[in-house]
């Protein structure tokens, strides 16, 4: 009997791999997500490229985003076909709740310039930038647990040249995380936690 679920699930897999992108990412739904630590809240595959990283493009960096909206508006964003955006992870404020949006061997359209999408993971964090109450012990524990998995998942060095700001893309005209973004925690939260 476990020998013949295996065998179906197997199919199963091997089936959802040849749908399109939009059933795909509905098959998908029930699957594990790339990080251990996040839920499955898919974007609209309207919002994405569907790749096969890192064979495709290396993952090269982690950019930190800063939402300007609540978590719950962040998500719907990513699944409103209209909006042309999205990024890998949302983490929540309150409680550092993690969603993955889009697979990591895809390429979430977040950064505003295709080199630097193709070639990094985006995490968007709840909050405002001039609200630094948003930016709270858990979220940050949570942020740097997920990035230091990123960081070792693709042998990323887990410094600011790795890990850098939406404002650091280059052609930019986004300020996120802000000067409120306590970069000196952070990355030592993301070395201590992997």
């Amino acid at each position: 009997m476990q020998r013949r679920r295996i065998i179906q699930g197997a199919a199963v897999t091997a089936a959802a791999a040849l749908l399109p992108a939009s059933a795909r990412a509905g098959a998908e739904q029930a699957a594990d997500t790339d990080h251990p630590g996040a839920q499955w809240s898919p974007a609209s595959t309207s919002n994405y490229t569907v790749s096969s990283r890192p064979s495709e493009y290396p993952v090269e960096r982690v950019i930190i985003h800063v939402a300007q909206q609540t978590f719950t508006e962040t998500v719907g964003i990513f699944q409103n076909p209209a909006k042309a955006v999205s990024a890998h992870y949302v983490v929540r404020s309150g409680d550092g709740f993690v969603a993955q949006c889009v697979r990591e061997r895809d390429i979430a359209w977040h950064a505003g310039n295709w080199d630097f999408n193709t070639r990094s993971i985006g995490i968007e964090h709840e909050g405002w930038i001039d609200q630094p109450s948003y930016f709270t012990p858990t979220m940050y524990e949570r942020s740097a647990r997920l990035t230091a998995d990123i960081c070792d998942r693709y042998g990323l060095t887990k410094d600011r040249a790795h890990i850098i700001g939406h404002h650091e893309v280059p052609g930019s005209d986004h300020t996120d995380p802000g000067a409120n973004w306590d970069w000196v925690r952070y990355i030592r939260l993301v070395n201590l936690l992997g």
